[in-house]
């Protein structure tokens, strides 16, 4: 697959012979070996990395909206759980601009990028689940945000190794591909995590079949009321 460049090189010297001018005239390639300040990201997705920075520009932009309604309910001790979910949100949505803007500038800056920005992610989870151990609220009723703080551990380990990947050979399109998938999935457990802060209604078929099962075994117990002698 073909990627997108845009290469600065230096001037050719005037003094080169008229036999190699013609020689570059007649279809052969000018680009300099040495030439610096190429993209590596794939045409066909450059558009996406754009889109994807100004989605992620304005939901961060949403996300502190939303924190600042919830900052009295975040400020109470017991509200730790919901400050790891706000820190999450923001967590995902800035690894998510952070890659797009760099995957826009020209030269090898998404890999480095990628790379950063994965290790900050691990280090935040991480400090996640110490202070859910030391508030002692490692219990059954998180276990949806466990199973969140995984998700986001995969997210960022794959895209550790991917960005390696492309510090290592920066025209593997395929490891620039599997980066924009990353992006995506970052909005949406960040989506998720910001609609959990602000309260929002969820609705889960598991939780729905378990409630149905729970009401028909309470009905089956109730006492048969007695006929009045």
């Amino acid at each position: 697959m073909t990627t997108r460049s845009l290469i600065k090189c230096p001037v050719r010297m005037a003094s080169k012979p008229a036999a190699e001018d013609q020689s570059l005239g007649a279809g052969a390639d000018p680009v300099a070996p040495d030439c610096e300040d190429r993209r590596v990201v794939p045409e066909n997705i450059h558009d996406f990395f754009a889109a994807s920075g100004g989605a992620a520009a304005a939901l961060i932009g949403l996300l502190f909206v939303a924190i600042s309604v919830a900052a009295e309910r975040l400020a109470r001790q017991e509200a730790q759980i919901h400050r790891i979910r706000a820190v999450a949100a923001l967590t995902a949505f800035t690894n998510a601009l952070t890659v797009s803007l760099f995957a826009l500038i020209p030269g090898h800056k998404l890999g480095p990028a990628a790379l950063v920005t994965a290790c900050f992610g691990l280090v935040f989870i991480i400090a996640a689940l110490m202070s859910l151990i030391r508030m002692h609220q490692v219990r059954r009723a998180v276990l949806r945000d466990a199973l969140f703080l995984l998700a986001l551990v995969i997210t960022f380990v794959v895209q550790l190794l991917e960005g390696a990947e492309v510090l290592a050979q920066p025209g593997n399109s395929g490891a620039v591909n599997t980066i924009a998938s990353l992006v995506i999935v970052c909005f949406l457990i960040g989506i998720a995590r910001a609609w959990e802060l602000i309260g929002g209604p969820s609705i889960g078929i598991a939780h729905e079949i378990t409630a149905l099962v729970r009401e028909h075994h309470h009905g089956a117990g109730d006492p048969v009321d007695k006929e009045p002698s």
